[in-house]
């Protein structure tokens, strides 16, 4: 197995091993693709290039191919080994359960299309509708207001923060917000409450038993920080917008982007969220759950008649062929199970004819002895 950086040379014995068995599934792969050319032809209707999985299948291994006939010095085979993670993709054409699963999820794509743009028009009505309410409310902080001749301390900072995880938005006095900058708490240093104001000309520095309450001059409300979650949720435009949208639609965390924006426009802005968690998450969701359970039905059946004609083609009218069960596809592997199972019966029939036979004969020779033996005498 390639591991960039790692034993180049393949010198361990752990990386020998996997080399070995990289080079048993590649022979196990093209003797397969052999037999199937052979059997089913090439090129051609119901030949084997003419099924889509078998295509992919060729394309594996004229990669693997390519890698062992391109094992030169100084060639980079990176983007040709890149090729080996498509190797369990052959497991869906194995699993009839898998392939009726993969081809309902791509019969199902053009009826999810439909529905993904009525999605993206509900959504970008959302947007419009986020963008002309909120546009730059979550950047909304508490600006400090100093007197004249005061300095700020270097421990203060321009806005009000009420924690380092935690953003404190405020609301403009044109709004209804939850959070004014006239409703902030008293400055606090450690258990103290800072209750003093701050004196010009002074460095205003806290003592044993008094402070300056700084969070009084927290007293105007200005878009100057960033939004919330690193400046990643806002209505700033719409591409923001719809990023926030689909936080909400998938209800992780959508309640702190509702509380945010309650702080700093109105409380009724609850309806927006749960009109939008209702339409989007709710009906949307089941919406797409109800196109794919009614492609289902159809598309397993028809995968099943599919397969049930493939194993027609390759089964022959033998006995072997004629006592199988028709009702479901089996696979290759399964046929051969069956055939050895098939050959042990007939191996087991042939023996206990044989026995019969030999009791059958014993039996016959014990009366002709017996019978020989009273007319002797």
């Amino acid at each position: 197995m390639y591991q960039p950086c790692v034993d180049d040379a393949c010198l361990e014995y752990r990386c020998k091993i996997l080399q070995i068995f990289d080079d048993i599934i590649f022979a196990f792969f093209a003797l397969e693709m052999s037999i199937k050319m052979v059997a089913m032809g090439m090129y051609g209707k119901n030949t084997y290039l003419a099924d889509s999985w078998n295509r992919l299948d060729f394309f594996i291994v004229l990669a693997g191919l390519l890698e062992y006939v391109m094992h030169v010095e100084n060639l980079n085979l990176t983007a040709i080994r890149t090729i080996r993670v498509l190797r369990p993709l052959r497991a869906i054409n194995r699993i009839p359960s898998m392939r009726i699963l993969v081809m309902l999820l791509l019969d199902t794509l053009p009826m999810l299309g439909n529905v993904l743009l009525l999605c993206f028009f509900v959504f970008f009505i959302f947007g419009i509708i986020g963008v002309q309410l909120w546009e730059g409310i979550l950047r909304q902080r508490c600006i400090l207001q100093l007197p004249d001749y005061v300095r700020k301390p270097p421990d203060v900072s321009y806005y009000y923060e009420f924690s380092k995880e935690q953003d404190y938005i405020c609301s403009k006095p044109e709004d209804s917000g939850m959070h004014l900058c006239s409703d902030l708490p008293p400055y606090r240093i450690g258990p103290m409450l800072c209750t003093e104001e701050a004196i010009p000309m002074e460095e205003n520095l806290p003592t044993n038993t008094s402070c300056v309450n700084w969070n009084q001059y927290y007293s105007r409300c200005a878009q100057m920080g960033l939004n919330p979650f690193q400046g990643t949720i806002s209505f700033d435009n719409i591409g923001m917008a719809w990023v926030a949208i689909f936080l909400v639609i998938s209800l992780e965390g959508w309640t702190d982007i509702m509380y945010y924006v309650q702080d700093a426009h109105s409380f009724w802005d609850w309806i927006y969220f749960v009109l939008l968690i209702v339409i989007g998450s709710f009906f949307m969701i089941n919406l797409c759950l109800v196109v794919i359970a009614t492609q289902f039905s159809e598309t397993k059946k028809r995968e099943m008649e599919r397969m049930r004609q493939e194993r027609a083609r390759y089964t022959s009218s033998s006995t072997l062929a004629s006592s199988t069960n028709n009702s479901e596809p089996a696979t290759c592997y399964a046929e051969i199970v069956k055939y050895i199972g098939h050959l042990w019966r007939r191996f087991k029939r042939r023996m206990l004819k044989k026995y019969r036979l030999y009791k059958y004969a014993e039996c016959s020779f014990d009366f002709f002895f017996i019978l020989y033996l009273n007319l002797s005498f």
